[in-house]
């Protein structure tokens, strides 16, 4: 629909915009929101966002559809008080600790009573002391904090499918908590971490193990080995005022040498592992036609949602560990052979994008020789956070070089921090020739891009091979069912569980919108043209591993557990 409106008395244009909180923010104005998010659907509860028209009368901007000739106001002294005393109201009934607060400086309820002046609540406070949920390894619940936004509700049902939260009870008792109050633990959660990307306060917030790092980076007897994974390149710098997608990975190394870490090194050369071996076990598939389509087991969250709901497909999926286990794995072994020489400990601190790999991590399976291959998981806002508590200036630092042997990894491997770089990067694998011509080939089959499922055919010595890429949790369910009722068949599918790949991880900084995401997309892909190394079988370091270290030991780039017997936490 096209018309124009009269908006505090600019003419504005729109053109296919759903709802008038669009055409008021493309005139220029930020209306205040709590509850609207692009990416979810429309709910309409916080009231923040309302609008005046010509005759007095109020509407949610949110939730009300553009007309021709219509006329509003966004800041009248009728909407200023409205604003202010839902405010107030959310504030009397909110634990205001906000000194100690894990979104402290970032949350959007201390935020807007900032911009609106609020500096007394005329309202009896409500303590209802709900305790902490801290039973999960990824997420900390804090109901005290909770505005009934209902955000976290719908990003887990709409875009994830999981639906382990919801409403409860009613009037001034309902809350939003898992079934039956049980803690997040108890339930289906798979960890992703998507309702802490959107919760406007702490009420969800990422599980914090910097305490955990700092202990070890003091630990003189440690050898603190940190991995960092493609996608948080192209998204720390944003916690410092740099734009989406500038790739700062020297400015990583210097920040983590300066911190005390004792070598450094890049998740991507995993992820070449992984292309080496996902690759053989598709074609091995391939050649024996059986447990077709081969899915991805990068994703941590994917496969915990497998785990609980699509059991039968865990032997569709591929045996091989994630990027940051497989690193986790070589790297302790690495070291295990050099105790003679230096009997320090050696301790791996991932770097990552993503809540869930903290879960994956704390995984029974993930143990070799007595000890975790993988000992902490920071993610990307918890890397800020330390690097900012270190009082370093990270603009002003020099770049620096990541360590050797890890610190070489394909412009294959960096891809995989974005939807479709696991499936791009398996063929540039798959194709025998290797030009230029071919890499771009590759590239515009159509799994790239932002959509949340996408196709490919691709012809390989003379065979069409049929692609799936897909990414958010929901859209996984229902690209399952169209491949069990025969509507569709795929030989390989790819399956990120955050929207956008681990560029939109829940750990990476907030708000990931889609402007922000396609930037850090743009980031990977120029990571990639700029490598020197395109295919991962062309890294001279994994030619190395293969001939070295793990010409006995391949097994360390596997699941220890069979699919099937997966360990139910």
């Amino acid at each position: 629909m096209k018309g124009y409106m009269l908006i505090d008395g600019q003419r504005v244009e729109f053109d296919g915009e759903k709802h008038v909180l669009e055409v008021v923010r493309k005139a220029g104005i930020d209306l205040p929101t709590f509850c609207y998010h692009s990416e979810l659907s429309v709910y309409g509860a916080c009231r923040m966002c309302m609008v005046e028209d010509k005759w007095g009368g109020t509407m949610a901007s949110c939730s009300t559809p553009p007309k021709d000739g219509m006329e509003i106001y966004t800041n009248t002294p009728k909407l200023q008080k409205h604003r202010r005393m839902i405010l107030e109201l959310l504030l009397s009934n909110h634990c205001r600790d906000c000194t100690v607060c894990e979104k402290n400086g970032k949350c959007k309820l201390q935020e807007l009573a900032m911009k609106f002046g609020i500096k007394k609540i005329r309202f009896d406070t409500i303590n209802n002391n709900y305790p902490l949920d801290e039973s999960s390894t990824s997420i900390v619940r804090n109901p005290n904090k909770c505005i009934l936004c209902g955000d976290c509700v719908r990003m887990c049902e709409e875009v994830q499918g999981v639906g382990v939260l919801g409403f409860a009870y009613r009037g001034s008792k309902i809350k939003v908590t898992p079934a039956f109050n049980k803690q997040l633990a108890e339930v289906e959660c798979v960890s992703c971490g998507q309702c802490t990307s959107v919760c406007p306060t702490g009420a969800l917030v990422v599980k914090n193990e910097t305490d955990r790092v700092w202990k070890v980076l003091h630990d003189k007897t440690k050898r603190v080995v940190a991995q960092i994974a493609p996608a948080v390149r192209v998204a720390l710098g944003e916690e410092f005022g740099l734009p989406p997608g500038e790739i700062v990975t020297g400015k990583i190394v210097a920040a983590l040498r300066k911190l005390g870490f004792d070598e450094i090194y890049d998740t991507g050369i995993a992820a070449d592992l992984t292309v080496m071996e996902e690759t053989k076990e598709f074609n091995e598939k391939l050649n024996s036609g059986d447990e077709l389509p081969l899915f991805t087991s990068c994703c941590p969250a994917w496969f915990r949602y497998a785990e609980q709901k699509f059991p039968e497909l865990l032997k569709n999926i591929s045996t091989c560990r994630s990027p940051q286990q497989m690193f986790g794995a070589v790297i302790k072994e690495h070291y295990r052979s050099m105790k003679e020489i230096d009997s320090r400990e050696a301790v791996v601190v991932s770097i990552m994008p993503c809540t869930a790999k903290k879960f994956e991590a704390s995984r029974p399976e993930f143990v070799t020789a007595g000890e975790r291959d993988v000992d902490i998981v920071i993610t990307t806002q918890e890397l800020a956070s330390m690097i900012k508590q270190a009082g370093i200036v990270f603009n002003e630092l020099e770049p620096e070089s990541l360590d050797m042997p890890f610190g070489l990894a394909s412009g294959a491997g960096i891809i995989f921090g974005v939807t479709g770089g696991v499936a791009e990067a398996v063929l540039r694998r798959c194709y025998q020739e290797k030009t230029s011509n071919t890499l771009k080939e590759i590239a515009f089959v159509g799994i790239r891009g932002m959509e949340g499922v996408k196709e490919a055919e691709v012809e390989i010595d003379g065979r069409k091979i049929r692609i799936a890429v897909v990414h958010g949790l929901k859209n996984a369910e229902e690209l399952i069912k169209r491949i069990r009722t025969g509507e569709k068949s795929y030989d390989f599918v790819e399956v990120m569980a955050c929207p956008g790949g681990c560029i939109g991880g829940a750990g990476q900084p907030i708000p990931t919108n889609s402007y922000t995401k396609q930037n850090r997309a743009n980031g990977i892909y120029k990571a990639d043209r700029t490598s020197q190394i395109k295919r991962s079988e062309e890294n001279p370091m994994i030619v190395a591993l293969y001939n070295g270290m793990l010409k006995d030991k391949r097994h360390l780039l596997h699941n220890a557990l069979s699919h099937g017997t997966h360990a139910k936490e």
